[in-house]
């Protein structure tokens, strides 16, 4: 049996946590003490081992209590497929560690990467099923003027606004260190704001929407990291710096 201070040693986490866990019914101690401390047994253990498994493939809390708490929860199962997804991340987050140091030398000017290495994901194939995705989220009038207009450039037309579109962001990167409402990352969101207009015409709700997007889908969220770790929270603080200034100048 161990403490709760013993646990938390253990699995390097707080007591609070312990605690918390405790009070939302995710991890009970195996049995209470006449002093009132909490004990847990091998089994808890276990258990707690499977919760921060879930937790470092950034699973609520919620989320895990429904998944534990099935009758049918299978351990060993549970187990085979924790192993199956960190080494999916591992292998991302290695191929991730290999395009930085790219983009880094290509920003030091030491190498010249590809339009293909820097944001491989936005083909426009790619294009097309994100496309398909919107119409049924947003306006679906909106969306299928939309892929009107980019269907009726010509495909060198198309290669030029997609090389623009990667420029600006590995523009964007290389003044991340100065700020999201730095002068220097304002212009480079103003020439993305342009260069939206290929697309549409978003209004001011529109760009911090899509903002949101490159932040929180990780297809979007995956490409930005390609080119620069925080790249697209770093445009999200920074688009929302440039709707504001936009805002204050009506």
């Amino acid at each position: 049996m161990f403490t709760v201070k013993q646990l938390s040693s253990i699995a390097g986490v707080t007591p609070r946590t312990l605690h918390h866990y405790d009070e939302i019914g995710l991890l009970k101690p195996s049995r209470i003490g006449d002093n009132g401390y909490r004990y847990y047994a091998e089994e808890a253990l276990l258990r707690l081992q499977q919760i921060l498994f879930y937790r470092e493939l950034d699973m609520p809390l919620d989320e895990i209590r429904k998944i534990m708490g099935r009758r049918d929860f299978d351990a060993l199962e549970a187990l085979g497929n924790h192993r199956e997804a960190l080494i999916q991340k591992m292998e991302r987050t290695k191929r991730l560690i290999v395009t930085v140091d790219n983009t880094i030398n290509h920003l030091k000017g030491k190498n010249k990467m590809s339009d293909k290495g820097l944001f491989e994901g936005f083909s426009e194939e790619e294009q097309e099923k994100l496309a398909q995705e919107a119409e049924q989220k947003y306006d679906p009038e909106t969306v299928r003027e939309s892929n009107h207009k980019w269907k009726s450039y010509s495909k060198e037309k198309k290669d030029a606004i997609l090389a623009e579109g990667k420029s600006i962001y590995v523009d964007l990167a290389a003044v991340m260190s100065k700020g999201a409402a730095s002068k220097e990352a304002q212009k480079i969101v103003a020439r993305w704001h342009r260069h939206m207009q290929n697309f549409w015409s978003p209004n001011d709700e529109q760009l911090l929407g899509l903002a949101d997007l490159y932040n929180d889908d990780p297809r979007f969220r995956e490409n930005y990291e390609k080119v620069a770790p925080n790249l697209s929270e770093f445009m999200r603080e920074a688009v929302k710096v440039y709707v504001e200034n936009r805002r204050s100048e009506v």
